[in-house]
């Protein structure tokens, strides 16, 4: 099985799938690295080079790629991976897949990314926690209609990491 792992940029998605992939005795791979390592190039390289078009097409054929793994596996996709180049419907459709929607508050998003702007670009200008906070809400407003069509969707919100994976678990067996 695939565990395809969405949300919003700090909902958990690496270190959680990481967890995740340690308990079930599965594979993690984070599709970002992935693309990182067959470009020789870093996303902001990727984006800055050859553009945003260029990375959305080469995200989703690296995607389509994994997601006819026979390895089990845990997949963590970027925070836009499902709302560009019929991604969601691509994971949605994709056999021995199952997806799983890490949902944060936007309180919970807005507190953890004003802690580490600094390693972001896209919210590295963002200075105070209003700005922050408006910032992702436009972003979880266009995204959420993708986000929303997981098969599972597990809160983030007030738990431990190890909360959350057992949540994950429970939910999938």
């Amino acid at each position: 099985m695939i565990i395809v792992l969405i949300g919003y940029m700090a909902s958990g998605k690496t270190s959680i799938g990481k967890k995740l992939a340690e308990k079930l005795n599965y594979s993690f791979l984070d599709l970002d690295d992935f693309i990182e390592d067959k470009e020789n190039l870093s996303v902001s390289k990727i984006f800055k080079t050859k553009g945003e078009i260029y990375f959305r097409k080469q995200e989703a054929l690296y995607l389509k790629a994994l997601l006819n793994s026979e390895k089990n596996t845990i997949l963590s996709v970027g925070g836009g991976t499902p709302c560009y180049s019929g991604n969601m419907d691509i994971i949605l459709a994709a056999k021995n897949v199952k997806c799983i929607y890490l949902k944060a508050s936007l309180p919970t998003l807005a507190n953890k990314l004003l802690l580490k702007k600094a390693k972001r670009p896209l919210i590295a200008h963002i200075e105070t926690i209003e700005e922050m906070t408006e910032f992702i809400g436009k972003h979880l407003f266009e995204r959420s209609q993708y986000y929303n069509q997981a098969e599972i969707k597990v809160s983030i919100d007030k738990k431990t990491k190890d909360d959350v994976v057992e949540d994950i678990i429970l939910s999938l067996f």
